[in-house]
């Protein structure tokens, strides 16, 4: 049975996200919860650990990707860079039917998601280790996508080209960013032009007991990533496409 913070948390995000959860969902939050608390004392995975603060910093946030209609209508995601599996896994938990791919560099946050996917019964969960740069060349992974994401990993002129590759034609790539991103936008507008993609728009949120903004960044992929990109691994983030 949900407790409060579970219904706070359930009510939020019907109300301002128009996503609706069940128990079974909102046990499984729990399950993550748990799940990563536990392994955060033996690896960094979060500075955010109080149950109130990884709902609302964590899921809530990770979740209003369903304020996006491309998002909703997903029918596979990318996250890049997912670290502890946010927004992926948190929207994966929201939409079930969802295929989603997860990349990351660091082996020892794969088996916390591989764990953290066996123990919550997530199906169509693939787990990808190794650099974005190598993986968006292999032939399953780019122009495939419907949705690729990317949560506070890094500036938008090198983000672009680690996880534009992943973007099928007519796909979107959703930056998830802080409050402040005039600078960004205007610095990563040659990435997107040299990546086939086109800035659609932004969506503007906020936290709902913190009040702090969030920032929802799509970019329309246009046609397939042109062959000298992404470049070798590390060179995107060093010098970044601006």
């Amino acid at each position: 049975m949900a407790d409060e913070l579970q219904r706070w948390f359930s009510e939020r995000v019907r109300t301002d996200l128009g996503i609706e959860l069940n128990d079974i969902q909102l046990d499984q939050y729990e399950s993550y919860y748990r799940l990563l608390v536990e392994w955060n004392e033996k690896m960094n995975l979060t500075g955010i650990t109080e149950r109130g603060a990884v709902y609302e910093k964590h899921f809530y946030d990770s979740l209003t990707l369903g304020a996006l209609p491309e998002a909703v209508s997903a029918r596979s995601m990318a996250d890049i860079g997912a670290g502890a599996g946010f927004p992926s896994i948190p929207f994966k938990i929201a939409f079930p039917q969802l295929e989603v791919t997860i990349v990351d560099s660091l082996a020892k946050r794969i088996r916390f998601l591989q764990t953290v996917v066996d123990e919550l019964q997530l199906g169509n969960v693939t787990l990808v280790h190794g650099r974005a740069e190598d993986i968006g060349r292999l032939g399953e992974h780019r122009d495939r996508y419907d949705l690729v994401t990317a949560r506070a990993v890094a500036r938008l002129a090198g983000l672009n080209e680690l996880c534009l590759p992943f973007v099928k034609i007519e796909g979107h790539f959703v930056a998830m960013k802080g409050s402040d991103i005039a600078v960004e936008l205007e610095e990563c507008a040659r990435s997107i032009r040299l990546l086939n993609a086109k800035l659609r728009y932004t969506r503007e949120l906020k936290l709902p007991l913190e009040q702090s903004e969030r920032q929802l960044i799509v970019i329309g992929k246009l046609g397939k990533t042109p062959k000298d990109y992404p470049r070798k691994a590390g060179i995107p983030l060093k010098q970044p496409l601006v």
